[in-house]
């Protein structure tokens, strides 16, 4: 059986019913499925393949959905994929796969360049969040890691979705190794996008480091969902997010978390946090899909 067999005739029978991933995921969810536009995008482009239980059931009803023969796409399925890290770095995924509601974010993205991205192999990353005293977001500040698999990659990308539409967007500052390129933003959507451009073209082979910061406007500091995510649309060998809350107002809880395509939450574990407000995250050999750390307030 091919290997493609699978998404071949999945993207065919999606493309035959005429609906789009956002309408099928609404009429399974009438059904009482419970699956994201992240994981129908996975599977039909097969960079992954429902084999939890959960997501065999769910794959019976899209069937339905599209109209297909009862176990036409099961049966293509054949025999779970090895796992693994070799499997895994094989792996890229585009950036508005990330996003159960991809348009806006496919739509955003035409509006900068960003086309040396998928040249530059991303080795390492570490975030800061600062959150104040009034439970809003100060500033976010990132360093990245990266190595050029091919000659002439001199940009990377940044998108950075507010959670809540209606916050104002941050200011995006470039530090000593790079500088900003075009930005978009979409308010009713609440994302903005960026070109990080390079210090020079890289050759292959070469490294270079990458560092900005997204500066929110205040005081007072705008709130979002108490969450922060970062999203890896290929795998990275590490991962660090610290996070500063300050000392007069701190979480009662505060969790790490993954999604898989499946959107279901996976490694779930508490995270300590001192005194002083200070706490982290890391994750190693991670990748693609979506790490998350969130908290609660004592109210």
């Amino acid at each position: 059986m091919a290997a493609d067999a699978f998404p071949t005739a999945l993207r065919a029978a999606i493309q035959a019913s005429g609906l789009s991933l956002d309408r099928i995921q609404y009429r399974l969810r009438a059904r009482g499925v419970s699956i994201s536009v992240t994981a129908l995008s996975y599977w039909q482009s097969g960079r992954r393949r429902p084999e939890r239980a959960e997501s065999l059931a769910a794959l019976g009803h899209l069937e339905d959905v599209l109209g297909v023969p009862t176990g036409a796409l099961i049966a293509l399925l054949g025999p779970p994929r090895p796992r693994g890290r070799v499997n895994r770095e094989s792996s890229r995924l585009p950036i508005e796969a990330l996003w159960g509601n991809s348009e806006p974010i496919a739509l955003l993205l035409k509006r900068i360049d960003f086309k040396t991205d998928a040249a530059l192999t991303k080795i390492s990353q570490h975030d800061r969040m600062e959150i104040g005293a009034d439970r809003g977001e100060k500033m976010i500040g990132v360093r990245q890691v990266y190595r050029a698999e091919r000659d002439g990659a001199d940009r990377t990308v940044l998108v950075y979705d507010l959670e809540l539409p209606g916050r104002p967007f941050p200011l995006v500052v470039a530090g000593e190794t790079c500088s900003i390129g075009r930005i978009a933003r979409d308010a009713d959507a609440g994302l903005i996008a960026a070109e990080i451009m390079l210090e020079r073209p890289l050759a292959r082979g070469d490294t270079a480091i990458v560092d900005y910061a997204l500066h929110h406007p205040g005081p007072p500091y705008s709130r979002g969902d108490d969450s922060y995510c970062r999203k890896f649309t290929s795998p990275v060998r590490e991962f660090v997010l610290e996070l500063r809350f300050d000392p007069r107002a701190l979480p009662t809880y505060l969790e790490q978390y993954t999604t898989d395509a499946d959107d279901q939450v996976t490694n779930r574990r508490k995270l300590e946090i001192s005194a002083d407000g200070k706490a982290h995250a890391v994750a190693l050999d991670f990748g693609p899909g979506i790490l998350c750390v969130r908290w609660e307030w004592p109210d």
